[in-house]
């Protein structure tokens, strides 16, 4: 929490008991700061409270009309940004010496000065660097903001980077035929914007410089308390878990197809888990965030490649009779394309397009954590439609595109369905360093994540940023990405992962958990009457009533728009359960079907 000291005690703060009453130095301070963030005494009026006066702090400093925005381009923004560092250092330094006001709890301010001793020189002033020092509420917002320097701009492109993958979109349309693909895909479209929008709101009002939010669990902790947050960081773990496996997987295949199924299929993900193992040392995404750039180019390369191979080629039988051991590979059937819902699929197959849609636009797990790094917050909501809109025209065209060419033949790693062995190679080769990219980055942020609610909150561990920690991370990441290997390995069929990570966690956090935590919020936002107050001198809020009438009663204020979220809430339920059903039925059809999809074997899903 590099941050977290300046984002704590932001603008409006004041000298809160709770926080002071057994006095800081510099070794409680930290320690207390953390425990405050999530402290179930603070109620959401405190939250809303600061998060308003942070976000006409954000307008005041970044807005359109301020001084900040007056210069443009990366060479401007880097010169800003290294001015407030350094007023920010300066700042701090002439805290020290300078006359420095507190506030009582009765609300009296009282001037501290410094004593002689404190106007000392450079010597003295090295002597009392580890003493606590009192900074002004500007500077705590300079401090805090410093932090904070993603543009809408960075985020379309980290949205885009995260989310677009449409290489299993093909697929989906071959489970559910042209026109429900083209509807499941539009309304999941529409509603994954939708949820985004939700997140945004709830960010706005929660988040502030005095109480940051950092992910996910933040937002569930605030609205719902210490139990949705542990179910959320649980769930995310394993979300993150579970992508980790899945393209360690599709891995694993595209080895085996480069080395035309002679090398043992184990050894080919064994091959990719000790990539993860030796790469996922890499703590700071910074230092391999350039390369992370790239795999929006590369992936758009697989795209157009993959589209014109299939213009002037047929489909990979020979991927097809792997996993279909009646397929005569001599006389195969003509491609056949449908609208409706394709004749001889039953209910578990049409579930597994739906959930490859859900997995397609998948990415709101990010979005707080996205939204914790802007400079304002504010302009979130741009990024956002600018890359949903983009994500579901690439989604249309690719995925109606690869149908169309190979019909039921189309394979959900597209660019593993080609049957030119050059290009596969070609695609395969690009798609491993996509796929590596992608595995670390969701490796390290799930390992955090663990390390974070588990080992920070049950098991006492240390910061990972100091010696200990990252000893511990040292030594975690094998144990991570063996786990992931081992998962992968027990059932290889591609298919059936991607049903469950939908499923079991991505429809969760992109569809179910929105509605959720937007009607809790509102049914405390709404409930408060005029005559409640917030003291934030104290913290203390005086409430007319509580209980399930006060719930009611701010549920009943925007009634229609919260109906509509309970039913959206209620059809994602329904939707998960439909999705785990298939995804079982999926993996026990697996292990009853041909070896090569059987766990533990050395053939090749890829043939």
């Amino acid at each position: 929490m590099a941050s977290g000291l300046g984002s704590i005690a932001g603008i409006g703060a004041v000298d809160d008991k709770r926080l002071h009453e057994n006095g800081m130095d510099a070794q409680t301070m930290p320690h207390r700061l953390v425990q405050k963030l999530h402290d179930p005494s603070i109620v959401v009026e405190e939250y809303m409270h600061y998060a308003k006066i942070t976000r006409s702090e954000e307008d005041r400093l970044y807005g359109p009309n301020s001084d900040f925005t007056a210069g443009s381009g990366p060479t401007m923004t880097f010169i800003k940004e290294k001015v407030m560092r350094k007023q920010v250092d300066n700042t701090r330094r002439e805290s020290v010496t300078r006359p420095r006001l507190s506030v009582s709890a009765q609300g009296e301010g009282q001037i501290h000065r410094p004593d002689e001793t404190d106007s000392g020189n450079e010597k003295a002033l090295g002597e009392r660097k580890y003493e606590p020092m009192t900074i002004s509420d500007d500077e705590w917002v300079q401090a805090s903001r410093a932090a904070r320097t993603a543009t809408w701009g960075a985020v379309f492109y980290l949205i885009t980077t995260d989310i677009l993958g449409p290489f299993s979109t093909g697929y989906a349309f071959s489970q559910m035929g042209l026109g429900p693909g083209v509807a499941l895909f539009t309304v999941f479209g529409a509603l994954a914007g939708y949820s985004g929008y939700q997140l945004w709101k709830l960010y706005l009002q929660l988040d502030s410089d005095r109480y940051p939010m950092k992910g996910y669990g933040d937002i569930c902790f605030r609205v719902y308390g210490t139990w949705f947050r542990h179910t959320c960081n649980a769930l995310q773990s394993f979300q993150f878990f579970l992508n980790v496996a899945l393209i360690v997987l599709s891995s694993g295949q595209s080895i085996s197809q480069l080395s035309k199924g002679n090398l043992c299929f184990i050894v080919c993900v064994v091959v990719c888990m000790i990539a993860g193992c030796i790469i996922g040392q890499i703590r700071t995404l910074q230092r391999f965030g350039w390369l992370a750039s790239w795999a929006v180019f590369l992936n758009l390369f697989i795209i157009f490649a993959t589209m014109g191979v299939m213009a002037h080629s047929d489909p990979n039988y020979k991927l097809y009779a792997a996993s279909h051991p009646d397929f005569n590979i001599n006389h195969p059937d003509p491609i056949q394309v449908a609208g409706p819902a394709p004749p001889g699929l039953g209910i578990v197959d049409n579930v597994n397009g739906l959930m490859n849609a859900v997995f397609s636009f998948g990415g709101a797990t990010l979005f707080v954590e996205l939204m914790a790094e802007m400079r304002r917050p504010m302009d979130f909501w741009k990024g956002l439609l600018c890359a949903d809109i983009l994500i579901y025209l690439c989604y249309m065209v690719y995925g109606i595109y690869t149908y169309c060419m190979q019909g039921q033949y189309v394979y959900n790693v597209s660019y593993q369905g080609v049957s030119p062995y050059g290009w596969q190679t070609a695609c395969n080769i690009v798609g491993l360093l996509t796929g590596v990219i992608a595995a670390v980055l969701y490796g390290n942020i799930g390992i955090k994540v663990l390390y974070n609610s588990v080992g920070r909150d049950l098991l006492n561990f240390p910061l990972l940023e100091t010696r200990t920690g990252k000893w511990i991370w040292v030594f975690f990441v094998p144990l991570y990405w063996t786990l992931a290997w081992v998962v992968c390995q027990s059932v290889p069929q591609i298919n059936t992962w991607i049903v469950l990570v939908g499923a079991g966690c991505i429809l969760q956090f992109t569809y179910t958990f929105p509605p959720f935590l937007m009607l809790g919020f509102k049914a405390q936002r709404d409930a408060m009457l005029p005559g409640e107050t917030f003291d934030p001198a104290t913290g203390a809020v005086q409430r007319q009533d509580s209980g399930i009438k006060r719930w009611m009663r701010g549920l009943k204020k925007e009634l229609w728009w919260n109906l509509f979220d309970l039913v959206y809430y209620l059809g994602s339920c329904v939707t998960c359960i439909l999705g785990l059903y298939a995804g079982f039925s999926t993996m026990v059809d697996a292990y009853k079907g041909s070896k090569n999809l059987s766990a533990w074997q050395c053939g090749s899903p890829t043939g």
